[in-house]
């Protein structure tokens, strides 16, 4: 079976820069076997964020595009401030947030686009768990924003 790490190579994913904390906390945070991530944004490859609502100026699609690069930027949290992405085992919980309109009703359908790349990379079996998908305001505008926990191999 191939790594996570090998996995994203032959899929031809392209990490952004982990972004620098927003604020007063730690990107990433380890606890026992438990690694936790702060909520990621979804961060293109030039710096820059993907801005927009949802029910209002972004796609269902787009969204969801948002959503996979969010789960992009966490991988590139993940190898910045912890090094090694193979060292997880299993996704345990993920919190998606979509900045959407009051009307929009298809959050999960927006957060699929990251987990459908999570179990892209860690397998159907260690790349999905639990789950919550709600909508709010996201700051700075950004279209979704995403914290996990993981399970580490110990």
């Amino acid at each position: 079976m191939k790594s996570p790490s090998q996995k994203i190579k032959d899929l031809g994913l392209v990490l952004p820069p982990a972004p620098p904390p927003a604020g007063l906390y730690k990107p990433i945070l380890v606890v026992d076997n438990f690694l936790y991530i702060s909520g990621q944004g979804c961060l293109r490859t030039d710096g820059t964020f993907i801005e927009g609502r949802l029910g209002d100026t972004l796609t269902l699609n787009e969204g969801k595009e948002a959503a996979k690069q969010t789960a992009l930027t966490m991988l590139a949290t993940i190898t910045t401030h912890f090094g090694d992405v193979d060292r997880i085992k299993r996704l345990v919980k993920t919190l998606g947030m979509v900045n959407c309109t009051p009307e929009f009703k298809d959050h999960p359908l927006v957060i699929n686009g990251y987990s459908e790349l999570m179990a892209q990379v860690f397998g159907l079996e260690h790349g999905v768990g639990v789950r919550s998908a709600v909508g709010m305001m996201l700051p700075g505008g950004i279209a979704v924003e995403i914290e996990a926990m993981f399970e580490l191999y110990k």
